[in-house]
């Protein structure tokens, strides 16, 4: 960097590099342990090589280009992405096997989702409607390409999704009797058990889910239409989706960094979790005129309150 481009960063960037300089960060700071997130990251590569079972860790925990790249180098297929322009950024920096998790619907998104399946390298979108599959078969017939699509498979987080066998099915025979698409499998992600606390009661939640998607692979193979790829799962279910037999890969978001949540929630029925909280926010007291009680110059604007209340990690 010359020194330009690091004061554009702002008044901690001076300390870039420098050991020892945490005492001296203008406050708010967000800070990321990298020896942590490492481990957390080499730790869920090789849970996943134990297991037997790919790894498409999902973008929106960190949210970070530098950590895709550190979950690629550690074995990861590719990354997913929430929306487009997550996966343009992604794919813009050279990382391929993007996987785009939520439908690409609107006329102006599909155009960039086909401009972007022409310049990159294993892109993957997801469809639960016939009518979008019939926009992206029109779209990629428009431009000459072939697109690959799962079709997506509610599981109980009722969000998006097809919400039965049948209707799933219909739609994987609908994308592969289009010569402009490819049925590459189905998408079932429970998001609404990852935080579930008790591993007893998430582990019975999550065999229930995974029974009827496998009733949906049975039934999509006996069309004719095996699914390649099963993704889903989740940092709260990693020590469960394996043992199901029907994921050929999980999109483990959150165990790069690991939330308060999933610190809170007894991840391997009642051993430790291999994974530590990474990220943090630093914040300084600026008022303590009462036993008891402090004030620190970070607001709910520092942080992300939709799971709670943020805890003191440490005084100091």
């Amino acid at each position: 960097m010359n020194d330009s481009s690091i004061a554009a960063l702002g008044p901690n960037a001076r300390f870039i590099g420098v050991p020892g300089s945490r005492t001296g960060l203008s406050t708010p700071a967000l800070l990321l342990d990298l020896d942590a997130l490492d481990r957390n990251i080499a730790a869920m590569a090789a849970h996943a090589r134990k297991a037997g079972i790919q790894l498409r860790p999902h973008s929106k925990g960190g949210k970070s280009i530098e950590i895709a790249r550190r979950q690629v180098a550690a074995g990861a297929i590719g990354i997913c992405c929430t929306t487009i322009g997550e996966a343009e950024i992604m794919a813009g920096a050279g990382i391929a096997n993007v996987l785009i998790t939520s439908p690409v619907v609107t006329p102006a998104m599909i155009d960039r989702l086909v401009a972007l399946n022409g310049r990159t390298n294993g892109l993957i979108a997801v469809a639960d409607n016939p009518a979008n599959v019939d926009a992206l078969a029109a779209a990629c017939a428009k431009a000459g390409q072939t697109l690959s699509l799962l079709v997506e498979f509610d599981v109980g987080q009722n969000r998006t999704g097809t919400t039965s066998g049948e209707a799933a099915t219909a739609l994987a025979l609908r994308i592969e009797a289009s010569p402009q698409l490819r049925f590459a499998g189905v998408q079932a992600y429970y998001g609404q058990l990852q935080h579930v606390a008790g591993f007893a009661e998430r582990k019975a939640l999550a065999e229930t889910q995974m029974a009827r998607l496998r009733a949906l692979l049975e039934q999509l193979k006996s069309q004719g239409a095996a699914a390649g790829i099963v993704t889903g799962g989740g940092t709260g279910t990693f020590d469960i989706d394996p043992a199901g037999g029907v994921f050929t890969e999980v999109q483990r978001g959150s165990s790069p960094c690991m939330d308060r949540e999933y610190v809170e929630v007894d991840m391997s029925a009642g051993r430790a979790s291999p994974f530590a909280v990474s990220l943090y926010v630093q914040a300084s007291v600026v008022s303590a005129n009462r036993p008891g009680f402090a004030v620190v110059n970070a607001g709910y604007k520092s942080f992300a309150t939709e799971g709670g209340m943020p805890v003191v990690a440490s005084p100091r």
